[in-house]
């Protein structure tokens, strides 16, 4: 009868009650240390105690147990094991040498009590005690974990977070507050993490996932602290709810490639139609022409005004087709440039012949002023001269008297010496709140009558993103009412 209330005593208590030989193999296993650490009797019977429920980073303290109990009879601990699952449980052990009936050692009767509880409860009111204000400050979720996985401590923003009464939360295991699917994987990260415990801060890159108390997932991030407590160190996690943060990325990748499909198809619409809108702008520009100059017969003042009416409208319609073209070559990176060495000064003088009739036209005085004889840039011919032409026909634009200077000299930008094309009028200039979006598309200037001359608005940008596929830059130089200077500077040695 004795030996039925010894089984039973032994299967019902909730201690684990493990027998193990003198070299520490399991012989007798509990219902208790079942339920404790999650192995079955078969699992447990036959295997080394050191290797069954010892943490890794603890290889040998339960061989270092056995020899002490061999050497005093007994010994007395607490620590951490490993459970099945991989989740650390704080136990107080007692080991006691069990001898035969001639007195020699022949097993070893362990007896280990989970005080997981305990300490979690004992590890809360110090940590509260130090950090209990400052915790309640931050705007984070804040959850305090000791190194077996069991949260501590958390702050009202971290039990609002997950949907549970602060109290409920101590004690949990951190894996609860996380899917399924990631709490395996995290067991070793913790371990990891314990074993080198540095601060990571958010945004590491991973992606991480809450679950709250109603199965709901969201994305999180978490900044992980150390902080050192009397009862070994504790893990301090910022918790950061980034829902709404990722639904405006997400809504914002969707805008984009929508806006990255109405590109495309713009972009296709302009290359396929280039031919399309050219050819008959083109023949109305041409038969203009032909009928100003009276070729099919004489016209009278009033017609010849209406058809200088047309090919005007038509030429400005050709160059507004002709700069949306070229910027769609350029943002789509299909623009070809033929890079080769070419002579400033030789440049600048097929320009200037080709404004000197608009400069006349407006009395205005043409001048060209080199300094150094010749200088040498390698460039795209059809770019620079592109960009040339642009800087020179605003500047004949907003000018209505005075002079236009076109000077060539040579200086440094970057450390690097440069050829400095400068074209400067003597014109209405630029107001202070137009400096800004001087160089962006479609930007055309306010102020007065600007707004009575014609312009796409493209030339300025088209110009600087031009200079920049050449390596160079085109700065400026302004006062409202007395003129302006643009400079286009270009890398003379590539």
């Amino acid at each position: 009868m004795a030996t039925d209330f010894g089984t039973l005593i032994l299967n019902e208590t909730p201690d684990a009650v493990v027998l193990t030989s003198l070299e520490g193999e399991v012989v007798c296993w509990t219902n208790g240390a079942q339920a404790m650490f999650g192995f079955s009797s078969d699992e447990a019977l036959g295997c080394r105690l050191a290797e069954l429920i010892a943490p890794a980073a603890e290889d040998g303290a339960e061989d270092d147990v056995v020899r002490e109990t061999l050497a005093s009879g007994i010994a007395n601990y607490e620590t951490m094991r490993r459970a099945k699952d991989g989740t650390l449980v704080y136990i107080d052990s007692s080991s006691k040498l069990v001898r035969d009936g001639a007195g020699q050692p022949e097993y070893i009767l362990w007896t280990k009590k989970d005080v997981t509880a305990f300490k979690v409860l004992r590890d809360a009111k110090l940590v509260q005690a130090r950090f209990g204000d400052l915790l309640e400050s931050l705007p984070d979720a804040i959850v305090l974990a000791n190194a077996g996985g069991r949260v501590v401590l958390v702050n009202e923003q971290a039990a609002a977070l997950f949907g549970y009464p602060r109290e409920a939360m101590r004690g949990m295991a951190l894996e609860q507050l996380m899917p399924a699917r990631f709490r395996e994987g995290h067991v070793r990260h913790r371990h990891d993490f314990h074993q080198q415990p540095v601060v990571r801060p958010m945004g590491g890159g991973r992606e991480l996932f809450g679950l709250r108390k109603d199965g709901v997932e969201f994305p999180v991030e978490i900044s992980l602290s150390p902080i050192a407590s009397e009862e070994g160190t504790l893990v301090m996690s910022a918790i950061r709810d980034t829902s709404e943060r990722k639904r405006i990325e997400r809504s914002l990748q969707e805008k984009n490639a929508e806006l990255a499909r109405a590109n495309a198809a713009k972009d296709r619409f302009l290359n396929g139609m280039s031919h399309e809108l050219r050819t008959p702008l083109n023949a109305i520009i041409g038969f203009t022409g032909t009928m100003l100059m009276k070729l099919p017969g004489p016209i009278n003042d009033d017609q010849e005004k209406q058809l200088r009416t047309v090919q005007h409208s038509a030429r400005h319609l050709l160059s507004l087709i002709n700069d949306l073209l070229e910027l769609t070559q350029i943002e789509t990176g299909s623009l070809k440039l033929d890079m080769a060495p070419l002579s400033c000064r030789q440049l600048i003088d097929e320009v200037l012949l080709l404004f000197t009739p608009q400069a006349q036209h407006k009395g205005l005085a043409l001048e060209f002023v080199s300094v150094p004889d010749e200088l040498v840039v390698t460039a795209d011919r059809r770019a620079l001269q592109q960009i040339l032409m642009n800087l020179l026909h605003n500047a004949l634009k907003f000018t209505d008297r005075g002079a236009v200077t076109v000077r060539l000299d040579q200086g440094v930008r970057h450390e690097r010496p440069c050829a400095m094309i400068s074209i400067s009028d003597t014109g209405i200039g630029i107001a202070d709140e137009d400096r800004a979006t001087l160089f962006q598309a479609f930007s055309q200037l306010e102020a007065g009558k600007l707004r009575e001359l014609e312009g796409t608005g493209l030339g300025l940008h088209l110009s600087q993103r031009l200079a920049a596929m050449l390596h160079g830059e085109i700065l400026f130089d302004s006062t409202s009412g007395a003129g302006s200077c643009f400079t286009l500077a270009l890398p003379l040695e590539r």
